[in-house]
């Protein structure tokens, strides 16, 4: 792997934005090597030794039951139940990532936690992967090359807005509860179309953050909505508007931390309660008004200077 070389577009805003961009299922280990509730501990020691791993899943009719880690071999070896079963031993008490998720969620678990490893479920909850600190540091570290070769590639076409002014600019995507599996489409599509409009690379990055914390705060907070970015030869405006339930305390609800999310959403590692404070801090204008019954609408400005 090539060293990735530091300049201002390594910054931390990158690396910010890439763990947005990527999904868990980009960073994971698959196919996973298992086990089974009846294999002994033995053999789960066997299956670390071979393929350098401290822990194992433990699968049952295709679904995972339980882990299995190097503290428990050690354990077992201790107390002299090295051949039990494992599933006498695993725990069973899990926490998982889903394989649709943002990265981000994925860092904030390993914070949270402190674990050395999630399993990553699929759609239908059946065991994806497995994903490691590790395994997201070195998929960080291959889209920082990436993204350095696109830039490169960028500058060799010269696609800069020198050739006049930007032309106005507009798109709109709708959004629906809960639905996570599509989080992130719109800010995607939003910054794929300001790259194409040869928008500097920083400018960029700050609406795909803001336009993903929006959109990601209508899946989980409201009952529908739509994203609208309309781009103007000097800012870029990201409109997120939705249709309820709208808040009783806007103040309340700029609060770092404060949350409505329910306790299914926040198992998924969603609903921190950081999303408004994020736009604000990153938006060069920002402004908000909400209505109980009626909705919630947010517009956040990012301005920028043509390169001269």
């Amino acid at each position: 792997m090539t060293t990735v070389p530091i300049s201002a577009d390594t910054s931390p805003s990158v690396v910010l934005e890439l763990i947005y961009r990527l999904k868990v299922k980009d960073a994971m280990s698959s196919p996973v090597i298992s086990a089974s509730p009846q294999s002994s501990l033995r053999e789960v020691q066997h299956l670390m030794r071979d393929n350098a791993i401290t822990g194992i899943p433990i699968e049952q009719d295709g679904r995972l039951v339980g882990i299995v880690a190097i503290g428990d071999i050690i354990g077992a070896f201790d107390s002299g139940t090295i051949d039990r079963p494992a599933g006498e031993t695993m725990a069973t008490s899990l926490v998982t990532l889903d394989a649709n998720m943002p990265l981000s969620f994925a860092v904030t678990y390993f914070d949270r936690y402190k674990y050395g490893r999630f399993p990553v479920l699929d759609s239908t909850g059946r065991l994806a992967g497995i994903i490691t600190a590790s395994d997201i540091l070195r998929r960080l570290l291959i889209a920082l090359n990436e993204e350095i070769g696109r830039m490169e590639e960028g500058m060799t076409t010269k696609q800069t807005l020198e050739e006049g002014p930007l032309p106005l600019t507009e798109l709109s995507f709708g959004t629906a509860p809960l639905d996570f599996a599509k989080a992130g489409t719109a800010s995607q599509r939003f910054k794929k179309a300001l790259v194409e409009k040869g928008c500097p690379p920083a400018t960029a990055r700050k609406t795909a953050i803001v336009s993903y914390e929006l959109e990601l705060n209508q899946v989980i907070h409201s009952v529908g909505g739509i994203m609208r970015m309309r781009v103007f030869d000097d800012k870029i405006e990201i409109l997120a508007k939705d249709e309820g339930p709208g808040m009783a305390d806007v103040e309340l609800a700029m609060k770092e931390g404060y949350s409505t999310a329910n306790e299914w959403v926040r198992s998924l590692g969603f609903g921190a309660g950081m999303g408004l404070p994020n736009v604000k801090r990153v938006a060069d204008e920002f402004s908000i008004e909400s209505e109980p019954g009626k909705g919630t609408s947010v517009l956040a400005v990012i301005t920028w200077e043509r390169p001269r």
